[in-house]
């Protein structure tokens, strides 16, 4: 039987974690009285692990005692963490952006807090997120493509996180789309992601292309993030509007290969860059979408953004532990 304790759900990415203390009965009273305290921190993966691990525990303390509840009195924590991982053994196979390799997260974060930690991908927890409680609400067959700094992805099948044979199912950005071009250039991360559209735009600029994101960051562009894109985006400027749209329409190209692979019903598309440019860049991802995907049934695929934002992956996280421990 389900536990009525409270769990923890954490966020894990590779510039910033977000902690969240979760009723268990999230899926009852909605998400916007399911978090009961919250901890935002930055990872500062370069420190180490050790201090990523000491964060990570500090957070947890932290938004338990916003929550007024102490750490024992949790049922279990959930956490994505990026990266191909095996979320029943509790191991991360491979992050790149925290420089972990088959590392036992699960059973040493127990070690450290005392409680049950279940493991899954940021993702396929920021995905659980939207279809318990957000966009994809009801539906069987989804996919989750997050676009941020890189791009991660996730798969609801048959009402269920699908994992695959060997637990990585949903590694999106790591498709090649471009398989003959030169190295690092090559896979839907290094086109489609905010990475690759800031690099994009920055080489344009130094060709001497005009851009008003040298004004924004004071011709610093290492400070081009998703919230400047979506400035430079909203004000008209015309490389950034090429080149993010061109991302868009490439990612739909991929997303309609992929719902004519699977017949899904539903993609749902979140991520920092995705969330600052809005509607606009989910508008192209769908239109492209619809274009590619085969047969004609398979066109009538809703794309849509995420309802839950910041909160997905905790939220998700959350409910993982929730059921996990069920």
């Amino acid at each position: 039987m389900a536990s009525d304790r409270p769990v923890v759900g954490i966020d894990l990415g590779g510039t910033n974690m977000q902690v969240g203390v979760v009723r268990a009965d999230a899926r009852k009273v909605g998400p916007e009285k399911a978090i009961l305290g919250v901890s935002r921190k930055k990872t500062r993966a370069s420190d180490g692990l050790d201090a990523v691990l000491g964060r990570i525990e500090e957070a947890v303390r932290e938004a338990c005692g916003q929550a007024g509840v102490a750490v024992s009195d949790l049922g279990g924590i959930g956490i994505g963490a990026p990266g191909a991982l095996d979320p029943y053994k509790g191991i991360v196979f491979e992050a790149v952006n925290l420089r972990w390799n088959d590392l036992p997260l699960a059973e040493i974060l127990t070690g450290r807090l005392g409680v049950p930690v279940f493991l899954d991908n940021d993702v396929n927890a920021a995905l659980y997120g939207e279809w318990g409680l957000g966009a994809a609400v009801g539906a069987s067959d989804v996919l989750g493509v997050w676009v941020g700094t890189g791009i991660g992805g996730g798969l609801i099948l048959g009402g269920k996180l699908f994992y695959g044979h060997h637990m990585t199912a949903g590694e999106v950005g790591h498709m090649l789309i471009f398989p003959k071009s030169p190295p690092g250039t090559r896979s839907l991360e290094h086109n489609c992601s905010r990475t690759a559209v800031v690099d994009r735009i920055v080489r344009l600029i130094r060709s001497n292309r005009a851009s008003m994101l040298g004004e924004i960051t004071g011709e610093k562009y290492e400070k081009i993030k998703s919230r400047a894109l979506a400035t430079a985006y909203e004000a008209g400027d015309e490389l950034t509007r090429e080149v993010v749209n061109d991302a868009a329409t490439l990612l739909g190209d991929q997303i309609g290969s992929i719902v004519t692979l699977l017949s899904l019903e539903k993609v749902v598309i979140g991520g920092g860059l995705t969330e600052a440019i809005g509607e606009p860049f989910v508008k192209r991802v769908r239109e492209a979408t619809r274009e590619i995907a085969f047969p004609d049934v398979c066109k009538k695929v809703e794309v849509v953004a995420s309802q839950l934002l910041d909160n997905a992956g905790l939220l998700g996280a959350a409910m993982i532990a929730t059921d996990r421990m069920s």
